[in-house]
């Protein structure tokens, strides 16, 4: 099943949410991306606030040649990266994998060069998602 929002879109996955984990990974590395940053949110909340969460885990994925292209071309961008992917459990057992909009993140920035880094990133993601 496609998942969409205004800011993201995803799928849901027949698999369990370590699994898709380690699928998504592979295909980021598929498409050039690496994994910069893993937050587990089910680990954090239980540490902090003592509060039992679904599993839920957010990747920050980036493409090292794009992202220096982009940023190249619009300093300031790197508060817009990485890309972040998310994978949980949803409320029915399954598991959902999101991904970011870059199309929409960038075309917000005003400058045509960046929306077509978000046109590019967003085609990569895309074939990520087809692939799970």
């Amino acid at each position: 099943m496609n998942l969409t929002t205004p800011y993201a879109f995803g799928k849901t996955v027949d698999m369990p949410c370590a699994e898709a984990q380690l699928k998504v990974r592979e295909e980021l590395a598929k498409e050039g991306f690496g994994v910069l940053t893993e937050i587990d949110l089910s680990q954090k909340f239980a540490e902090k606030l003592q509060k039992e969460f679904r599993d839920y885990i957010i990747l920050g994925a980036c493409n090292p040649s794009i992202a220096f292209e982009a940023i190249e071309d619009e300093i300031n961008l790197g508060v817009l990266i990485p890309c972040n992917v998310i994978i949980y459990t949803r409320n029915d057992g399954k598991t959902a994998v999101m991904f970011m909009d870059p199309i929409a993140r960038f075309s917000s920035i005003g400058n045509p060069e960046m929306e077509a880094f978000g046109i590019t990133v967003t085609e990569k993601l895309e074939r990520v998602l087809d692939a799970l």
